[in-house]
């Protein structure tokens, strides 16, 4: 059985190749699918949790939050807080302090309560339940001070920091201090107190020497060399990163690695070395971009930023110094500030509750003691006017604390208010994305009535010039059968031009904001409209993109009462995610007859008893089970950061449900595709 140590979190089963590392992951995957026992799952799920911690820090909080759920079923409170502190590390690798913030709450409520030690029975031979209880205490605050230095909260990051440095110095948990003294020392770094920073690492420096693990000694190195580099002593900086570069590759600690080439990057830059200050800034990046680490990555694209403003290559560093700030903006996205402050509320109502409870209990304590001296009257009048006057002054701060609580529920209010307005302004980017593809498309229907045009007007002018030739030369029947064509030609240029007009009127009409009213409308029409807006639109942005479509349409449906620049909407978006999520074809080039995964979509409507159905079908890869119940959430979208704003589904399930009083659904299948139906009442038919 796996031992119980809250501070494994920080240490990888190391192997001695990649091999090795595989065929102990699959084992370890292969026992946990096949095992029947919950406390052995929880063991097979600490050591995943653990192996992925520094590496794949979402594998890693993937599986310590299955490992919180068996916990909680067991009812193992111990357990249940160092799985915690495992989700916490691994989400604020990835940015997702509110997780973090949530769970180490929850596990510090366990950790303080001494009751949890009755629940300690899935322990190791060498831990009491008090010990274990206090480690878990100790962890949970080192956790807490990297959460609040993680979001600037320097006054919250040392007040538990010190607290686990208390706790680890009483348990002598030597693992645990040196932890404490890193994260000191980073902390002292960031306010640029270089020497009490350098103290705090190479204490823990020296702790790590006498401890089990070296994993995280790359990282004190890392430390280290930084300071000597803000100190200006570059030889002893070079000294320290080279050889946490080779710690961190020795314990294959890709974090510590990866900032090791970051740190070494900025040293060389500053060297004058700026062609291998290039080369370790992009390998610390590759290793950011593996692990996943935002925090990493907006490190790594601001160093690769400031490296190519040293080359005066000011072009490629505008485009990292951008990347750095989309890193930024994700991990402090409105959302998660919202659920933040949501979480810190919380808290403090649960302080005022225990405020609350402990007054009580006093007022219990002084009722027992009046009833007990009720013999000498001198001695209860004396008591119940101190009790008198506590219950007084007790009143007063209860009445304060109420209304400072009003007064942040009036704040909480007002950034609810604020970040609704925000939702508003991205539902009208939203809307205005949709404009700007339809207009894409509209420019490619209108081009082939204006073709005929121009040519038919060209051949016109020539025949106008042959026939006053004719007319000059007195052939009266030439010149009448030109004139006969050139009638022929404006007839055609009248019927080319009317078709032009008649589609821009209908295209602008479909585009534009409209009154919002139902109209009698072709869904039929509407659907290959907006098919072949999409397809032009996108062609307009990519000439190599290519695609198959193919159409079904009930033809008995005719015409139905619908917002339809509403429809027309949810049918682009559904159509141009289709696109999208449509396999790209092989070196052998677009619609290859012998390739049966050709990027295709399919439109089609059916008329089905009272209901109206259209549906968007693709050939793609499918959509993952484990994310299909999210696709309709505001701001959840699988596209790279900046290719899409999450709002698509959203907006279209609401204008779907709300405003039509209808069904979005979606059937999809692993290496099929995926197809979304919309389904209209029959009470939209006229």
């Amino acid at each position: 059985m796996i031992k119980y140590f809250i501070y494994t979190l920080f240490f990888l089963f190391q192997t001695t190749n990649a091999k090795a590392q595989l065929s102990y992951i699959d084992s370890l995957l292969q026992e946990l699918e096949n095992s029947k026992h919950d406390t052995i799952k929880i063991d097979l799920l600490t050591a995943l949790s653990q192996y992925y911690s520094d590496s794949k820090p979402d594998s890693s909080v993937y599986f310590a939050e299955q490992r919180v759920t068996l916990t909680r079923k067991l009812n193992l409170k111990l357990e249940e807080v160092d799985a915690s502190v495992f989700v916490a590390y691994g989400s604020v690798n990835v940015g997702n302090y509110p997780l973090a913030l949530e769970y180490l709450l929850n596990a510090l409520k366990i950790a303080e309560n001494p009751e949890s030690e009755k629940t300690a029975w899935h322990l190791s031979k060498d831990l009491t339940p008090r010990k274990a209880r206090l480690v878990g205490l100790a962890a949970v605050h080192l956790q807490l001070g990297n959460v609040y230095r993680s979001i600037g909260n320097i006054e919250q990051q040392l007040h538990h920091l010190k607290q686990c440095e208390k706790i680890s110095t009483e348990i002598e948990d030597m693992s645990l201090l040196s932890f404490a003294h890193i994260q000191l020392g980073l902390t002292y770094l960031s306010q640029g107190k270089q020497d009490s920073a350098l103290f705090f690492e190479l204490r823990a420096l020296e702790h790590k020497a006498n401890d089990y693990t070296n994993k995280y000694r790359g990282k004190i190195l890392n430390t280290i060399g930084l300071i000597y580099f803000n100190k200006g002593n570059y030889r002893l900086s070079r000294q320290y990163l080279s050889e946490a570069i080779q710690e961190s590759q020795g314990q294959n600690n890709l974090q510590s690695l990866a900032e090791a080439y970051l740190y070494f990057s900025s040293l060389l830059s500053k060297t004058g070395d700026s062609d291998s200050s290039l080369w370790y800034a992009r390998k610390g990046l590759h290793i950011f971009q593996s692990t996943g680490s935002l925090y990493g990555l907006k490190d790594a694209y601001t160093t690769l930023s400031e490296v190519f403003k040293v080359r005066n290559n000011l072009d490629s560093a505008f485009v990292y110094q951008g990347l750095a700030m989309v890193a930024k903006d994700s991990m402090t996205n409105t959302e998660k500030v919202k659920r933040f402050q949501n979480i810190g509320f919380n808290e403090q109502l649960r302080l005022l509750e225990l405020q609350e409870e402990k007054i009580k209990t006093q007022n219990k304590i002084r009722t027992y003691s009046l009833l007990a001296g009720i013999a000498v009257f001198m001695l209860i009048t004396f008591l119940l006017f101190r009790n008198n006057r506590h219950r007084k002054k007790a009143n007063e701060l209860l009445n304060k604390q109420k209304r400072e609580i009003e007064q942040q529920k009036k704040n909480v209010e007002q950034t609810l208010v604020e970040l609704k307005a925000t939702q508003s302004q991205l539902i009208q980017s939203e809307k205005m994305a949709s404009l700007g593809e339809l207009t894409a498309g509209i420019a490619h229907e209108i081009q082939n009535p204006l073709n005929f045009v121009n040519n038919f007007s060209e051949v016109s002018t020539e025949l106008v010039d042959e026939m006053n030739t004719e007319l000059d030369k007195g052939n009266t029947a030439d010149a009448k059968q030109i004139a006969q064509d050139l009638k022929q030609n404006l007839e055609k240029i009248n019927h080319h031009g009317k078709r032009a007009g008649d589609i821009v009127k209908g295209m602008l009409q479909h585009s534009s904001s409209g009154s919002g009213k139902k109209e009698l409308t072709n869904i039929n029409k509407l659907a290959d409209e907006y098919l072949r807006l999409a397809y032009h639109g996108l062609r307009a942005k990519d000439k190599s993109f290519n695609a198959t479509m193919k159409t079904d349409f009930d033809e008995t449906i005719g015409n139905i009462s619908i917002i339809p620049q509403d429809i027309g909407r949810v049918i682009l978006n559904l159509i141009n995610n289709a696109f999208y999520a449509a396999p790209l074809p092989p070196q052998g080039g677009f619609l290859d007859p012998d390739y049966k995964h050709n990027p295709t979509v399919w439109v089609s409507t059916k008329k089905v008893g009272d209901k109206v159905f259209i549906s968007v079908r693709d050939n793609g890869q499918g959509i993952p089970q484990k994310i299909l119940d999210k696709i309709f959430q505001p701001f959840f979208t699988t596209k790279p950061t900046g290719q899409g704003t999450g709002l698509g589904l959203s907006l279209a399930y609401d204008i779907v449900t709300k405003g039509h009083g209808g069904q979005l659904t979606v059937e999809t299948e692993q290496g099929i595709g995926t197809t979304f139906i919309i389904q209209l009442p029959t009470q939209q038919l006229l």
